[in-house]
């Protein structure tokens, strides 16, 4: 269970992974070796998974977001979700609820890459529907972070 210091710690780190040790002790007001311990036992029981660079999208070539929703074949759903997830653009996949059975979230190059990943992907045996919506605009888009 995390105490209010780790909350702080992770807080910071949220802000900027970057930050160093040092900072975040001054920043949270515990010792150097108090946010090392806690660092490192966050990393080793799993709550911090790693430090990742946060890229845009749009800058590196990713024109196209999409939502794709999928009915799935019964008794095939995790051999499927994993066949359709080893694909790079692909950048999540998820059981839910509803009117399908699995949610995938993917970035495209392009019109041309969209088409190529819908026929060659998503329209795999075992897919027996799916339905495309293509983003128009990110009002908010973030990683997990605390819960207040």
């Amino acid at each position: 269970m995390l105490d209010e210091i780790d909350k702080k710690i992770i807080k910071v780190l949220e802000d900027d992974a970057r930050t160093s040790l040092r900072k975040i002790s001054e920043l949270v007001k515990v010792s150097l070796g108090t946010v090392s311990n806690r660092v490192k036992k966050m990393e080793k029981n799993g709550v911090i998974k790693g430090y990742s660079v946060i890229l845009d999208p749009d800058q590196i070539g990713w024109e196209l977001n999409v939502v794709i929703g999928l009915r799935i074949q019964k008794g095939r759903l995790i051999e499927i979700q994993e066949k359709i997830a080893t694909d790079s653009r692909v950048h999540g996949v998820y059981d839910v609820t509803g009117d399908f059975d699995s949610m995938v979230i993917a970035r495209a190059k392009n019109r041309k890459d969209l088409d190529d990943l819908s026929k060659n992907v998503l329209s795999i045996d075992g897919v027996e529907r799916s339905i495309t919506h293509l983003v128009l605009n990110t009002v908010k888009e973030k990683t997990a972070s605390l819960p207040e």
